[in-house]
């Protein structure tokens, strides 16, 4: 069992920045792929930004150059630098394991969830 606990969101200005953390519990933790996710309202979950046990980076084309994914396996904690924010950033954002270390972005290949935190971006 996995528990994920997301944070970091709020209200933004368009061009403003947001850093999400997620804290996850195991001790297997530095072997998880970890994922960064979002839904918007009327919209399916989308994928945002995935980090893989090594280290390996992988981004959707929508928040290449803006957010940068990050681990420290130390603290068990995953987090999503957003900078550059427009109003189409706003959403629920998750956060998800994938204990079986693959390099996917398929949601569905994420075992575990975070309960999500909320970021709106005004303009």
């Amino acid at each position: 069992q996995v528990q994920l606990v997301d944070s970091g969101g709020g209200l933004v200005q368009a061009g403003g920045s947001l850093r999400l953390s997620c804290a996850a519990s195991g001790r297997t933790f530095n072997y998880y792929t970890m994922g960064w996710f979002r839904q918007a309202p009327g919209k399916e979950r989308e994928f945002v930004a995935a980090i893989w046990s090594g280290g390996t980076t992988y981004y959707a084309d929508s928040v290449m150059g803006r957010f940068t994914i990050s681990r420290d396996n130390a603290k068990n904690t995953v987090y999503l630098q957003m900078n550059s924010l427009k109003p189409e950033d706003t959403a629920v954002y998750y956060c998800a394991s994938d204990l079986f270390s693959r390099a996917t972005v398929d949601p569905r290949n994420y075992q575990y969830w975070g309960q999500g935190t909320q970021v709106t971006v005004s303009s």
